[in-house]
């Protein structure tokens, strides 16, 4: 626990450190890569260009300095933090590098109104934030379904959309470089889930880390993931393009142990009271977590009422359409919606007030569709409770 002077003066320079919260994380990444190099291979390229990390490190700082003294209140976002990291293999000695450098760039922005009171206090604040990170990871790594980032085989690749190519992996059988037995069998997939790929793609001077969905929980096929083709600009498209353009059936791909807590409320599954609201956007692969989570509640109670809501560009980007039917059928009582944005298609608030209450909903998407849903269902007044979420880009994090 941070000592009362500490909390104390935190709390007082909080204001000031969101003022110049961005310019303190950009001094930070940019004195840290400088002294440590090699952090760029965990760290993600395209997000630093971008400043999107620099924001994200800012906020989750800062909201962890305001609860200082009630760190447990936001033990959500500290876990959803930690999948990431354990995901992206962020260990315990990475942190007093990241402290350095972060305490550092607070002084040389602040100048001589960072006096030794508050660099001493900040230093503590820092320390008992990483504690807590560093206790909930240990866990996570102690129950990875393996270590570090181990080989597995691409058996299958097929394109699930116009610009999504769903990938099928195996554990290799020549497994030296992470010598651990990975045994498909004997894995618990949870959908919702996500893997991480570690990539050397040609066209950049480091390794480059990206998260996947699993679009099934089932590994009686393998590993199922996908990958959406990503050509917005001269930052993005690192990994996918790769994916895409590069990786075939045979190769062999980098893979850490699944990971996320975007997960079905289990208390819900075998009811069939409360119905099951899947609403998912096509500009990236929001659909992917969502469709393991529709096939997980339909092997495991069909009776249960589901809402199947989809939004993308198209018909030709409406990915895993065969897949989504199937599961569909399976179902006794089933609603299916899907927006076309280029037909001027709206699923905006006006429509989600005809969603029952209560319901059990889960959205994934881009970070702007994401947040006109979530505004719109809190402005219905679905409880907080009722709606989870799976943003695909950069979250507040101290890594990924």
């Amino acid at each position: 626990m941070a000592s009362p002077k500490t909390l104390e003066i935190v709390t007082a320079t909080v204001p000031v450190l969101e003022e110049h919260g961005t310019a303190i994380t950009t001094v930070f990444y940019k004195n840290m890569f400088e002294e440590h190099p090699e952090l760029l291979d965990i760290f993600n390229e395209t997000n630093q260009k971008l400043g999107r990390q620099q924001t994200a490190l800012a906020t989750t700082v800062l909201a962890a300095a305001k609860h200082l003294d009630k760190l447990a209140t936001l033990l959500p976002q500290v876990t959803q933090i930690s999948h990431k990291h354990r995901a992206l293999q962020i260990l315990p000695e990475h942190y007093p590098i990241v402290g350095k450098h972060l305490i550092g760039a607070i002084k040389e922005v602040l100048g001589e109104a960072a006096n030794d009171d508050i660099i001493d206090a900040w230093t503590e604040a820092y320390d008992e934030i990483a504690s807590v990170f560093i206790q909930i990871e240990h866990g996570m790594y102690e129950e990875a379904m393996w270590q570090g980032f181990a080989p597995f085989v691409v058996i299958k690749k097929v394109a699930a959309a116009t610009d999504i190519a769903a990938f099928t992996v195996v554990p290799a059988k020549d497994n030296a470089e992470s010598h651990q037995e990975i045994d498909l069998s004997k894995l618990t997939l949870t959908a919702g889930q996500y893997i991480t790929v570690k990539t050397d793609p040609k066209d950049s001077d480091h390794v480059a880390l990206r998260h996947y969905s699993l679009y099934s929980a089932s590994t009686d096929a393998g590993i199922q993931f996908a990958v959406r083709r990503d050509n917005r600009n001269e930052h993005h498209g690192l990994v996918s393009n790769y994916m895409h353009d590069q990786l075939e059936v045979g190769d062999t791909v980098l893979l850490s142990a699944p990971a996320g807590d975007f997960a079905l409320n289990q208390d819900l599954v075998q009811q069939n009271e409360i119905p099951l609201v899947l609403i998912s956007a096509g500009a990236g692969v929001g659909v992917t977590p969502v469709l393991s989570m529709l096939e997980a509640q339909v092997l495991a109670n069909p009776k249960r009422p589901i809402i199947w809501v989809y939004a993308c560009q198209n018909d030709a980007h409406r990915a895993f359409n065969t897949e989504v039917e199937t599961l569909l059928e399976k179902a006794e009582t089933v609603e299916k919606h899907v927006f076309y944005f280029e037909s001027g298609q709206l699923l905006d608030e006006a429509w989600l007030a005809q969603l029952p209450k209560p319901a059990d909903i889960y959205v994934c998407g881009s970070m702007p569709f994401m947040e006109s849903m979530i505004d719109g269902l809190v402005t219905l007044d679905h409880g907080v409770d009722s709606v989870h979420y799976e943003p695909f880009g950069p979250k507040m994090s101290l890594g990924g």
